[in-house]
């Protein structure tokens, strides 16, 4: 690659280090959790981010202390870690220093030296806890109610007992196949939703950790479990056969509770036989479809001591789902949002609509009064038909019930009739924006009957979009929405169709969720999923987890190369190569059987650009595409590991995978790919297969394309991902502005001014297929806004921004705009406004990294009042593209660009 200087004219600003004024190390984290429980690992990954109040921050070492001691730790006494210069990921270490005990509560600190050579004071106290550590220290036996999986009404367990001393601290470990809610003498346990996360249960479980000290007393006391089918024992049945999963069993668990008395004993209660069982009022439970409850069937007082269990029977003891039960180490499943209706209308005299506004994931809560035995379903919908009913017509296309008696995405609930009752699904979510509310026999309903809880895996929010067009603001939110509509513990395709882990979906989405949300835990735990899946050969399904399906269909690199593209991103973003690393030789098996089965270069397994406006690409260029992607991808984690003889094996497989699709696709007179198509011009640019003496050709030839499409796009999921960044990164960020912002069909902004809160599946407003109305896998425009507008990215030799690159596109077509993203260095900000002939241009940079800031060369441009040449900027000429390169230490700017 020539040297940057025969394109740019470039300056490169010196600014010299005064130290620090003061430092602060904040935010710490173990393992990308705050003060997590129930920790396996025995080199946790510790994180933190600093604060300064002063211009070029740096950090030349860091020191960690660990103890069981809080105040000790707190004053920096107990086992001290010293780590020399950060290189790429700054404010990440390894624990690394005695062996640490299983059940065991930590405390830890961090302190920084800065440039120079002060430390700085220790850091608040943090801590983690660790867990079971090794599978032996289990104690309790697995135990369900019944070995007939067909069963339906979901069960009851309570194991009564006494605790004699006074309780320093208690903690519960759990393992479920199923789901679960968990109680301590008629409390429930946490806030978690739809705990523990799905798994390819006959491989990996996951337990959780609960700290139930402030719910035990001495005396009496109960334990009482409600198990839930989830995944794990799918009663409905669909195209997918997850009621043939190879797994399937009615729900199980294990559980230990562990009390420690001030005594310094530890008194032990697992399960067993000797715990009580019976059917509960969750009369039936569908993962897929929704959740019946009685309420006739209560039965008050059943998790207190003191109830009289009259018809309960012993637990049965039953075998382990599998042999490798590991901590649940991941954001959690909430109800996140509460979100009242919008507008209730009366349909009939027993017939009710709630609109709810927006479209999302999640469940309903009905509080009600009624006459006891009342029947009152909930039908929950995306859209409603021309009479103003829910219509089901768009999502019900792949269910396929044996009977009536499990309405897709409609609960029922059957009142007791003991006054004001209260009902929310356990074990269920939904996709939906309207509820149908119907009644068998009279009932009065306000609109304040139904509530609506917008659930998913709680992911912090780390960006933060802003500009001048609404339409623009409003398409970062509503594909905001549709990502975490589609998180629960794992990425899915859509939240009530299928709730599927489609792999394709989710590599392009990938930015999108980390620009937006702190995603890693999430991403880490599924690529685990991967990991449990891949078959010898090498190959995925296209669904992950599977029950068995997608191994035959759709799985090919186009989509499953979410093994490589995930694990790099998360590299790129958080600095962090721990996730590549243990994904290294599932990419090696992968790739070597691409290689195996295509030997000339050239692959066709795949789906091939999904959903497209009206040009379909060859599947053969798309899937090629993606395999020259891992491959590059497999090179650079050789070469990042020290695996020289990998490095030059798979960079040569990738220059042969790159000649072979020139050879076949890329007309050299023309510079052009194929048929000219967007997304095959596009998908070469931006994967870099073009040789670089014809990028500028055949980036004017898809930018000639998009011209004569009326600038609007004509691509499917493949291409929505390159065309955008494909134009901006080659020249032509205005045209991308343009496509971007169009409000005509088909574009994004014709979703938004046609009234969409989330994206769609299809460009058609009136498509007659794949319509669900929820659908994350056009979402790349979001992170756009961050890379093209905004110009934030993470620089590969650098990672975990420890250097911002900044290349923002300052488009006519706006006003203004900002972009804000949380790094694991701290926050980044990007935003600029056009006024009067200028550009006044804001950067933020935090304390700990720098930035590499590219802005047009034709313009002048101050900082902070002050040509660049007067703040210390020194001039190189270049000979080409007229921009200029800063480069930046930490602190804020002002730049002022004449137009």
């Amino acid at each position: 690659m020539k040297s940057i200087t025969s394109f740019f004219t470039i300056f490169f600003l010196f600014i010299i280090s005064q130290g620090f004024s003061q430092v602060a190390v904040k935010g710490l984290r173990c393992e990308y959790l705050k003060n997590p429980l129930g920790i396996d690992s025995e080199n946790q990954r510790l994180t933190w981010i600093l604060e300064s109040g002063t211009s070029g921050s740096a950090v030349i070492m860091s020191r960690i202390v660990t103890g069981t001691d809080r105040e000790e730790v707190s004053v920096g006494q107990g086992h001290i870690q010293t780590f020399g210069t950060v290189s790429s990921s700054g404010n990440l270490v390894k624990y690394a220093g005695p062996a640490l005990e299983p059940f065991t509560h930590y405390y830890w600190s961090a302190s920084v030296m800065d440039g120079s050579g002060e430390w700085s004071d220790w850091s608040s106290v943090a801590y983690f806890e660790t867990g079971m550590m090794d599978q032996g220290n289990w104690k309790g036996q697995w135990i369900t109610d019944t070995h007939d999986y067909n069963l339906k009404p979901a069960p009851y367990f309570r194991k009564e007992f006494t605790i004699e001393k006074d309780i320093e601290s208690a903690r519960v470990y759990i393992a479920v196949a199923g789901l679960y809610e968990l109680y301590v003498n008629g409390e429930r346990i946490g806030n978690h939703r739809l705990d523990p996360m799905y798994t390819r249960f006959d491989r990996r479980n996951l337990y959780v950790t609960h700290d139930v000290t402030d719910f035990l007393k001495r005396g009496k006391n109960v334990v009482g479990v409600l198990l839930g089918n989830g995944w794990y024992n799918h009663q409905s049945t669909a195209v997918w056969y997850f009621d043939k999963a190879p797994w399937r069993a009615r729900p199980k668990f294990c559980l230990d509770m562990r009390v420690t008395g001030k005594d310094g004993t530890t008194e032990m209660i697992t399960t067993g036989p000797d715990w009580q069982t019976s059917l509960s009022p969750v009369i039936f439970n569908s993962i897929y479809t929704a959740e019946h409850y009685d309420g006739r069937l209560e039965q008050p007082g059943w998790d207190k001591p003191g109830f009289e269990a009259e018809g309960w029977k012993s637990a049965v003891p039953t075998g382990a789902p599998s042999q490798n039960i590991v901590a649940q180490v991941l954001h959690p499943i909430r109800n996140v949002w509460e979100i009242t209706a919008k507008k209730m209308t009366r349909l009939n005299n027993n017939t009710w609509l709630f609109d709810f506004g927006r479209n999302m994931a999640g469940v309903t809560r009905l509080v009600v009064s009624g006459p006891e035995g009342t029947v009152i379903k909930l039908k929950h919908t995306e859209r409603v038909d021309n009479k103003g009913f829910a219509d089901m017509s768009n999502i019900d296309v792949h269910y396929r019930p044996v009977d009536d008696s499990d309405p897709f995405q409609t609960d029922i609930f059957i009142l007791g009739g003991q006054g004001e009752e209260e009902f929310m699904p356990r074990f269920n979510y939904k996709g939906f924006q309207y509820v149908e509310v119907t009644a068998d026999k009279p009932l009065e309903l306000t609109q304040e009957s139904l509530t609506a809880y917008f659930m998913h895996s709680d992911v912090p929010p780390v960006g933060r979009i802003r500009s001048s067009n609404p339409v623009l603001d409003k398409t970062w939110e509503a594909s905001n929405a549709s990502y975490l509509s589609n998180l629960f513990g794992y990425p899915t395709d859509c939240p009530q169709r299928e709730k599927n882990g489609w792999t394709g979906d989710a590599h392009i989405s990938i930015e999108t969720g980390l620009y937006n949300f702190d995603g890693i835990t999430v991403y880490e735990k599924w690529l685990a999923d991967h990991r449990d899946e891949q078959q010898p050969n090498g190959v995925l399904p296209a669904i992950i987890p599977s029950n068995g399906w997608g191994y035959h269909w759709a799985n090919g690199p186009d989509w499953t190369s979410t093994i490589a593209i995930i694990p790099w991103n998360i590299y790129l973003f958080y600095g962090d190569s721990h996730l590549l690393e243990l994904c290294y030789d599932n990419i090696k098996k992968y790739v070597d059987h691409i290689n195996e089965i295509s030997p000339a270069g050239l692959t066709d397994w795949g789906l091939g650009d999904w959903v497209p406006v009206k040009s379909v690409t060859p599947k053969e260029f798309t899937s090629t595409a993606y395999y020259y992607v891992d491959v590059v991808i497999l090179a650079k984690a050789a070469k990042l590991f020290g695996r020289q003889d990998d490095f030059k094996k798979y960079t040569l497989l990738a220059e042969k995978i790159k000649k072979a699709l020139n050879d076949k696709y890329f007309d050299s007179g023309k510079g052009i790919y194929g048929s000219g198509l967007q997304t095959e011009l596009s998908v070469a640019l931006h994967w870099g297969l073009v040789p670089e003496k014809y990028r500028a050709v055949v980036a004017e030839n898809l930018a000639n394309k998009v011209v004569a499409d009326n600038k609007h796009l004509d691509v499917g999921l493949l291409g929505t991902k390159t065309l955008l960044n494909a134009l901006s990164e080659n020249g032509y960020p205005e045209l991308a502005y343009e496509v971007a912002s169009q409000e005509t069909y088909p574009s994004w902004g014709w979703w938004i001014v046609n009234g969409a809160t989330t994206f769609y599946e299809n460009w058609p407003l009136d498509a007659s297929r794949d319509i669900s109305m929820n659908h994350i896998m056009f979402g790349e425009i979001n992170a756009w806004y961050y890379k093209a507008l905004g110009g934030i990215f993470p620089d590969e030799k650098q990672p975990g921004f420890k250097n911002v690159i900044l290349k923002p596109d300052f488009v006519s077509g706006l006003k203004e705009f900002e972009a804000e993203h949380m790094g694991p260095f701290g926050k980044i900000i990007s935003s600029w406004k056009r006024s009067s002939g200028s550009i006044s241009y804001n950067v933020a940079i935090p304390p700990n990294s720098t930035a590499t800031l590219y802005l047009p060369g034709d313009a002048a441009i101050n900082e902070s009042g002050r040509p660049l040449q007067e703040n210390g900027f020194i001039r190189i000429k270049g000979s080409d593209n007229d921009k200029i390169c800063l480069l930046l230490k930490s602190g804020r700017y002002n730049f002022s660009i004449s137009d």
